[in-house]
């Protein structure tokens, strides 16, 4: 069995993630998380042991590394406007926070990465689709982090021969995300609890929506095929917030109020991503469209609210 190390594993991604790995044999899971936005579905197993820790703690991060065959870095302070009030906070997360894991791998000749990061916030206000040539101009200090640790694996693998592989995730919805602000989580919660949503801008604004269950797909191909480099993980399609609005309605049957504000400083306008570089390399293929994929988190959360 391989022994896979998976940071910041007890929230979003992570709790949907950990079911798939544990139904192949191969893999075995240790989960180092601070349990400081836990998604509340994710439980101990035979397979599936779980430590609370911090990866600035380097004492915990050697202790679990040391074990590891592969390790999934998702740990991350994820949230462009919050990283915009605490930019510190985001750069000691998430730059000192992977250098702390790669540091520890380096020290004890573990190989395998895999880098959780973003598109869009990295490459900033640029013509779409992105794709991963694209020169970086980071809007936010989220975008800034996510592109530090991105160097980081680079140097790394250079330097030290690491397969380490930087997955840019598009954005993400799906069950167990009752603790994501991230859009379609944000507008479901407001729908069942306000009946009514808020939007900034004017819906006009477009972003590539990635149902979690084709991310994991992308994940557990790139860990088989131990690729190395930088890879966009989306839909491959832009949707705009209008669209979104129209497919939710579509999808419940009923209104709701939608409510128009600024645009906030440091968001991306327009984004969608070119995938044909991680279809060509390790076979993605996402097959969840934005309706199918809404009604199934909107299912879900009926279903465990």
């Amino acid at each position: 069995m391989e022994r896979v190390l998976i940071t910041g594993g007890a929230g979003f991604i992570g709790t949907n993630l950990i079911p798939r790995l544990i139904a192949d044999d191969r893999y075995v899971v240790t989960v180092l998380d601070n349990m400081s936005n836990v998604s509340g579905d994710l439980e101990p197993s035979a397979r599936v042991e779980i430590v609370e820790g911090d990866i600035r703690n380097i004492s915990i991060v050697d202790r679990l590394v040391k074990d590891a065959d592969v390790v999934i870095h998702l740990a991350a302070h994820t949230r462009v406007m919050d990283s915009i009030d605490e930019p510190g906070l985001n750069f000691d997360i998430n730059v000192q926070g992977t250098f702390n894991v790669l540091e520890s791998m380096r020290r004890q000749d573990i190989k395998r990465f895999v880098n959780a990061s973003t598109g869009g916030a990295i490459l900033g206000e640029v013509p779409p689709p992105v794709h991963e040539e694209m020169a970086a101009r980071p809007a936010s200090p989220y975008g800034a982090s996510k592109l530090a640790a991105e160097g980081y694996c680079s140097a790394y693998a250079q330097s030290y021969g690491m397969s380490a592989v930087s997955l840019r995730f598009s954005n993400l919805y799906g069950p167990h995300s009752r603790n994501k602000g991230s859009v379609v989580a944000k507008f479901i919660k407001d729908i069942t609890r306000k009946g009514e949503i808020e939007v900034y801008g004017d819906g006009s604004q477009t972003r590539d929506f990635l149902y979690v269950e084709d991310l994991v797909d992308g994940i557990c191909r790139a860990i088989d095929k131990r690729v190395s480099g930088v890879f966009q993980l989306g839909q491959g399609l832009p949707n705009s917030v209008n669209d979104l609005i129209k497919i939710a309605r579509s999808v419940l049957g009923k209104d709701f109020d939608v409510k128009f504000k600024n645009f906030r400083p440091g968001e991306i306008r327009h984004t969608y991503c070119d995938i044909s570089k991680a279809t060509k390399c390790f076979g993605y293929a996402p097959l969840t469209t934005l309706e199918d994929g809404f009604k199934k988190t909107w299912d879900w959360f009926v279903a465990n609210e």
